[in-house]
């Protein structure tokens, strides 16, 4: 293991911001737990049928507030694109060839699980499972995909963003909602929202990586403001608490963003910058550099496979015959809560087979490729740590 770790931070440039592959880090595994913890299977008369925690208990809304991190992603998203891009322009690299590389990491794991879920949902329909089931098991694994859509949109816009402030899309979500819900506008308006509300973070990672949003004081302002401003919306004017999506609530943050959620992601991209000092002071060590480097190589991975890996533990517990507290049972009282945590481990344990499976797909080919400083020369490094 030690010598993993001095492999890892040897073959990590000296100008290599691991600030940024920290909160990536960070977002992923926010996103795993929050989709774990929030996210029930519920077993039915021989169906199976998703259902939530949030749905019976109201008032654990508040603790999607710690474990909603897509904002953090595109903010990451934003700055990585942005130094990217101007480094591919700086060596003359065509713009299609730069976006290409820049997406060709998401493919592979991409196929892969659609391939994957393809053939299961197939051979499920063919042993008489029920196209309720199928649909439900289906959407859970499948949801993710949307992220991704956006993001490579973003992406391929970032050489239009460097000049974009982060208040124009917000004023775009601004009025969508208010159309939507103070004038009783069409609900399809609220896709407007999809890419004007995620662009609101990946503007602040495109400004980021230019010099810009830096200081403490944007920090506190983005921090405070957007705080404030979530706050506000959810107490005065009727916006939801939770920020996830909730089965059966009338409106939902996240599915499209409202303009609660883009206020409170731009509290998280305050935090984030004020993390930024004490972030690099803990990454350099190099075993928590080394657990945080391992995470980047294959966070498209954990991304994608989560949701498999805990329809797969439910499968297999069903295989015993009884309905498992935490597991296959209504999530509707506090009891289920720390059943819950107990499972989590067991998820993971899955997660990890997952991630045996079908992490070479993130990198299907491994490659090395010079490292340069103003020191001179460096060993070449794997092509995993080769950018942001």
């Amino acid at each position: 293991m030690r010598d993993l770790v001095r492999r890892i931070d040897a073959a990590t440039p000296p100008g290599r911001d691991r600030t940024i592959d920290a909160l990536r880090a960070l977002a992923v595994l926010g996103v795993v737990l929050g989709h774990w913890l929030v996210t029930a299977l519920v077993t039915d008369s021989g169906r199976v049928h998703g259902s939530s925690p949030l749905t019976y208990m109201p008032e654990l809304a508040p603790a999607s507030w710690v474990f909603q991190t897509l904002a953090v992603f595109f903010l990451v998203g934003g700055s990585a694109g942005a130094r990217s891009h101007a480094s591919a322009r700086a060596r003359g690299v065509p713009y299609g060839r730069w976006l290409g590389a820049r997406t060709a990491r998401l493919s592979g794991p991409v196929v892969a699980l659609l391939v994957v879920w393809t053939v299961v949902a197939g051979m499920m329909l063919a042993s008489g499972a029920g196209p309720q089931t199928v649909r439900t098991l289906s959407k859970l694994v499948l949801s993710p995909l949307w992220f991704l859509l956006v993001f490579v949109a973003l992406t391929a816009a970032t050489p239009l963003l460097g000049r974009l402030h982060p208040l124009w899309p917000t004023a775009v979500v601004l009025h969508v909602d208010l159309v939507r819900f103070g004038l009783d506008g069409p609900a399809w308006l609220g896709w407007i929202n999809v890419a004007a509300g995620w662009l609101v973070p990946y503007s602040v990672g495109v400004a980021w990586a230019r010099g810009g949003m830096r200081s403490p004081a944007a920090g506190w302002t983005m921090l405070l403001g957007g705080a404030g401003a979530t706050l506000g919306l959810v107490l005065w004017a009727g916006y939801p608490v939770s920020m996830v999506g909730v089965p059966g609530a009338e409106i939902s943050n996240l599915d499209p963003p409202t303009l609660a959620a883009v206020t409170f992601g731009t509290a998280q991209c305050g935090a984030a910058v004020l993390l930024l000092g004490r972030l690099r002071r803990v990454l350099r060590r190099p075993a928590v550099w080394a657990a945080v480097a391992l995470v980047n190589l294959s966070a498209m991975t954990i991304f994608l496979w989560h949701q498999t890996a805990m329809i797969a533990v439910t499968a297999i517990g069903l295989l015993g015959g009884g309905h498992l507290p935490g597991l296959h049972t209504v999530p509707e009282g506090p009891g289920w809560i720390p059943a819950r945590l107990a499972w989590l481990p067991v998820f993971a344990g899955a997660l990890v087979v997952c991630w045996a499976a079908f992490r070479a797909y993130e990198r299907p080919r491994q490659r090395t490729v010079p490292v340069t400083s103003s020191g001179g020369g460096r060993p070449a490094r794997p092509a995993g740590m080769r950018g942001t």
